[in-house]
């Protein structure tokens, strides 16, 4: 049994696709779970709840910890730490493993190339969140109480990925004929992961003994991405004009009073307005592969459909 902590959301459903070959069977677990596949189990259950955390992982091989939060700095500080001690004790309890997928933002602003050996050096909220439950994670693994990995990801884009910052910047406006936008610097680099790359990348380590007791960065491509070239490309597909439009910081900060999400956005643009450099290179000389490539990976975000579902 290997158990999807956090299922049904877009990372969820790419690891459950890319398990349903090697797994004997998969668990979903969430609030309202839902199956992806005939023989999957079904658990409902609160990560917040330690006995419930625990009751769904019973009977693993591996637990994948994919959940994510409300976008809200406040929210992250008070549940991230739970959630993540939580699924660690459950996994104690019954032996299982633990993969946990993670995000950059602990790195912080970074002038180079991310890779598995960056420093912490958080310069937001939300980063100093992901550290701490990301030192707490290491830490149990380091003393021997935990099998476990930690798998981070670039910022992800996909079919369904609607959580992602270039759905509504990018692929929502252009269906509604509408200028798509970009946040920060229209220039700078900026690497993304395919969803179906992160999922592949979990599913493989998860199930790779030797892979344990480190961390990896998600199968990305090289491409040195821009947002200008991102949005280029996405304009060639759906055959319409080129145009992008950059709303200046100022009118960002303004938006936030009344959008949270916007103000919530506003300590990680660093990550936009500066290159961000994302490096798999770990992975791929591990495993022999190579990442979607991103005309491959926006024409399926575009249609809305995985190619080989």
């Amino acid at each position: 049994m290997q158990t999807i902590l956090g299922a049904n959301g877009v990372i969820g459903r790419a690891l459950s696709r890319a398990l349903y070959s090697d797994a004997d069977r998969i668990r979903q677990v969430s609030r309202a779970p839902k199956r992806m596949h005939p023989t999957d189990d079904l658990v409902s259950a609160d990560l917040l709840d330690a006995k419930a955390t625990a009751d769904a992982v019973a009977g693993s091989s591996v637990a994948y910890l994919v959940a994510g939060l409300k976008y809200d700095a406040r929210v992250w500080q008070e549940q991230w730490p739970t959630v993540m001690r939580n699924a660690i004790e459950a996994c104690k309890r019954h032996g299982s493993a633990l993969v946990f997928f993670d995000n950059v933002y602990a790195y912080g602003r970074v002038d180079g190339v991310m890779t598995e050996d960056t420093p912490y050096n958080p310069s937001s909220r939300k980063g100093d969140v992901r550290a701490n439950v990301a030192t707490m994670f290491m830490d149990e693994v380091k003393r021997g109480e935990l099998r476990g990995m930690i798998v981070r990801s670039a910022d992800f884009y996909g079919p369904g990925a609607v959580l992602s910052v270039t759905h509504a910047t990018v692929t929502e406006r252009l269906r509604a004929g509408k200028t798509p936008q970009w946040l920060g610097n229209r220039r700078a680099v900026h690497m993304f992961t395919y969803t179906q790359d992160a999922g592949r990348t979990l599913a493989l380590l998860g199930n790779t003994a030797t892979a344990h007791g480190q961390v990896w960065h998600a199968l990305t491509n090289h491409e040195p991405m821009t947002g200008e070239y991102f949005v280029r490309l996405a304009c060639e597909l759906l055959h319409q004009p080129y145009g992008l439009q950059v709303p200046p910081r100022w009118m960002l900060a303004l938006l936030g009073v009344f959008a949270p999400i916007v103000r919530e956005n506003m300590e990680m643009l660093y990550q936009f307005e500066h290159d961000y450099r994302f490096d798999s290179g770990k992975f791929e000389r591990a495993f022999g592969l190579t990442a979607t490539g991103y005309r491959e990976g926006i024409a399926a975000t575009l249609r809305g459909t995985v190619p080989d579902a």
